[in-house]
């Protein structure tokens, strides 16, 4: 209560701050990373991600298709370097005025399931955006079942233009041009998430180390022990 006695309106909430998530540009090295991902999807998530129950089979053939020379994929790796959220973001053919930018790129996403409520897919989102603009892609393109309404929520809170058609619907993200902000952002996002990337892999190398000593000290205690015997 304030000093007449009168109560006091709660504080307005307060969205919390978010940490800085590594995201990584993945290349050919990485096709069987991006396989066991969309691998360890279960049916549900598979149904989402294609719009139909794809096969292991029909991933497998998904995943020989991907052009990193033409798109771009990205993912997040946790401590083990497991590949847990990925984005592919499709560039379409350049309009035919000379015009030499892509004017469209059609963006999907996959979140392990362990990975779920971290926000994941809406940062690889930002982060497609970003790549999208520097390349001077004009829109953003969503094609998701109806029923996929995380995928749609993040594109409505982008201000994307939501259109549904019965079971499928599409989102359309107008881009704003490029600018030095954006160009330097991506740049610098790059460089943090590479140095992030190589932290890892040294920890997982040393990790696998310790394992490899504690294995050799483990057989030698017991030749030890058998020859005592």
């Amino acid at each position: 209560m304030d000093s007449t006695g009168t109560p006091l309106s709660p504080p307005p909430a307060v969205p919390p701050r978010l940490s800085w998530v590594p995201i990584r540009s993945l290349a050919e090295r990485h096709r069987e990373r991006i396989a066991s991902h969309l691998l360890s999807l279960e049916e549900s998530d598979r149904y989402l991600r294609f719009g139909f129950p794809a096969t292991d089979e029909q991933i497998h053939r998904y995943v020989a298709s991907l052009n990193f020379e033409r798109d771009e994929v990205f993912g997040i790796f946790n401590r083990r370097l497991d590949l847990i959220a990925m984005a592919h973001l499709a560039y379409m053919p350049a309009p035919e005025n000379g015009s030499t930018s892509p004017a469209t790129a059609e963006f999907g996403v996959s979140v392990v399931k362990r990975a779920r409520g971290r926000r994941y897919g809406a940062r690889l989102f930002e982060h497609a955006v970003l790549h999208a603009r520097n390349r001077g892609c004009e829109r953003l393109f969503i094609h998701a079942l109806s029923e996929n309404t995380a995928m749609l929520k993040i594109a409505r809170n982008a201000g994307a233009t939501v259109e549904r058609d019965g079971p499928e619907s599409e989102a359309w993200l107008k881009l704003p041009p490029d600018s030095i902000t954006s160009q330097v952002g991506e740049m610098v996002g790059n460089q943090f998430a590479e140095f992030d990337y190589q932290l890892k892999l040294q920890a997982h190398r040393f990790n696998d180390w310790l394992n490899i000593v504690s294995e050799v000290k483990t057989h030698m205690g017991d030749t030890g022990r058998t020859a005592s015997e």
